[in-house]
């Protein structure tokens, strides 16, 4: 068995490419992210909910490509202050094709999304994943998030999800988050 750089057991494809997504390519990239997306996540997305993190964070969002194109993976990301709090990044999607899983590219994808956070000053990243899906679990815990609260019922399809946070600065674990005050609420 040979042992690739990230430790995976498989060696890495050659001819990969990593980018970031690029509006003007949403002709050339948007349906295969739609694709691949809703081929492993359970929440069915739409249109709107794609182009709302592309068009807004497209420097937060990255992918894979092989040497003619066709998309392998993709992250989504966003970045915006968290009720009034700290400035949190959010995991919001990561899906690599099948086949071409246990080479490092989510792991890959993941980091690059981090990195992109960290130099936009952000304290923390967050996401949610299923609590039955070990091998993104095992992803994220390998790159230091900590479980922080299970999500009964949270997915459309009845599984319950557990939300992981990255604490990126010392203290923001402690920072009490502010709701904006609202009598009616």
């Amino acid at each position: 068995m040979t042992t690739s750089v990230d430790g995976t057991g498989k060696s890495p494809l050659p001819d990969l490419h990593y980018i970031q997504y690029d509006p003007d390519k949403e002709a050339q990239y948007l349906t295969a992210i739609r694709e691949l997306i809703s081929k492993d996540l359970s929440e069915p997305y739409s249109i709107y909910v794609y182009r709302y993190f592309l068009y807004q964070w497209a420097d937060l969002c990255y992918m894979t490509v092989d040497s003619s194109g066709e998309l392998i993976g993709v992250v989504v990301c966003k970045l915006e202050p968290h009720r009034d709090g700290p400035m949190r990044g959010y995991i919001a999607m990561l899906a690599v094709k099948k086949e071409h899983r246990g080479r490092g590219i989510a792991s890959k994808l993941v980091r690059m999304a981090m990195d992109g956070m960290i130099a936009k000053d952000a304290d923390e990243i967050a996401l949610e994943t299923e609590i039955d899906n070990i091998p993104s679990l095992k992803l994220y815990e390998r790159l230091g998030f900590l479980r922080t609260k299970r999500l009964h019922r949270y997915y459309l399809n009845g599984n319950s999800a557990y939300r992981m946070i990255l604490y990126l600065k010392d203290g923001v674990a402690s920072k009490q988050s502010q709701m904006p005050y609202d009598p009616l609420y």
